[in-house]
């Protein structure tokens, strides 16, 4: 299954970057995305955990911690984030030239990082695709291995787009569950925000809005009545989802009722951490405000479930 999910990663990259400015000629403006700034700062985060797992002999955590890079981050989201960027209806060359750049370097590294444990495929890939990444060479085995280069670590990239993957994630659940086709567009309403969340929004709106279908969004003030909704959690904020036409009133009393169990659960293992002295006696400051600081969050977020689970029974 890995196998396979790697090859149709790299016959997408193909058909994206073949016979296409791949940010070769460095005369050309190149723009990278958040997206962009995203990847490679997990690529030097995963090539550092790699190094320190074989410099332990953890082979097995080395192999897991490349697994979770190339499935779940460059394959699951990494590719769907560059469809809104290499789109025929954005015409931001320098920003598709950035894209095509990252997505066969990236690539590139990544088969490198791979080639000791899985040697034929990551062998096949890449030659396929090293001249589109600017590399020569006979042989992947003859490459340097990689090295995570910690200057290249975007810190504002990693925030938003961990933002957006809950976002859209939060809207694909409630389609899930709800049972709303994939492609129709959802109205959403904005609830309980900050400044921080809608200057996330704005910066990568194009990516919430194709991924995740999103139509019109309503940031509702502090206090303003809400219809009764479907709803998701960003953080704090509230994605709200208006069930008129949409509600499956048991199913999404199901779904709430399941979201409260499981912040109990965990509110309850936090709880525990903080009311046991040789937990709290002994662990570290920042720790323990660490700590405080989940069970905080977690309270607020199960009173706004529960109160959500109250409207949707009184419907």
């Amino acid at each position: 299954n890995f196998c396979n999910k790697l090859w149709n990663a790299a016959r997408y990259v193909l058909m994206q970057c073949e016979e296409q400015d791949t940010g070769l000629d460095a005369s050309l403006p190149v723009e990278l995305s958040a997206a962009d700034r995203w990847i490679i700062s997990l690529l030097q985060q995963t090539e550092a955990e790699v190094a320190d797992h074989i410099d332990n002999y953890r082979f097995d955590l080395a192999a897991k911690a490349m697994y979770e890079f190339a499935w779940h981050e460059y394959c699951d989201w990494y590719l769907e984030l560059t469809k809104p960027i290499l789109s025929k209806a954005n015409d931001n060359q320098a920003a598709k030239r950035g894209t095509r750049r990252t997505l066969v370097r990236v690539l590139e590294a990544a088969l490198r990082l791979m080639h000791p444990i899985m040697p034929f495929i990551t062998e096949e890939i890449w030659q396929n695709i090293k001249g589109l990444a600017g590399v020569s060479g006979d042989s992947i085995m003859l490459q340097p291995y990689p090295v995570a280069d910690t200057a290249l670590v975007d810190q504002a990239a990693l925030t938003e787009i961990e933002w957006v993957k809950a976002f859209i994630m939060g809207i694909r659940r409630i389609r899930s569950e709800m049972d709303i086709k994939p492609g129709q567009v959802l109205d959403v309403l904005l609830q309980n925000w900050n400044d921080t969340d809608k200057a996330l929004f704005t910066t990568s709106e194009a990516f919430a809005r194709t991924l995740a279908k999103v139509g019109n969004v309503t940031w509702l003030e502090a206090g303003a009545d809400a219809p009764e909704s479907a709803t998701a959690l960003v953080g704090e904020m509230q994605i709200l989802i208006p069930l008129a036409g949409l509600i499956d009133k048991d199913a999404e009393i199901a779904r709430l009722s399941k979201e409260i169990e499981k912040l109990q659960k965990n509110l309850g293992g936090l709880e525990g951490r903080l009311n046991n002295p040789a937990f709290a006696d002994k662990a570290p400051a920042a720790v323990l405000e660490q700590t405080r600081k989940q069970a905080d969050e977690q309270r607020v977020a199960l009173g706004q479930l529960v109160g959500q689970l109250e409207k949707i029974r009184a419907l």
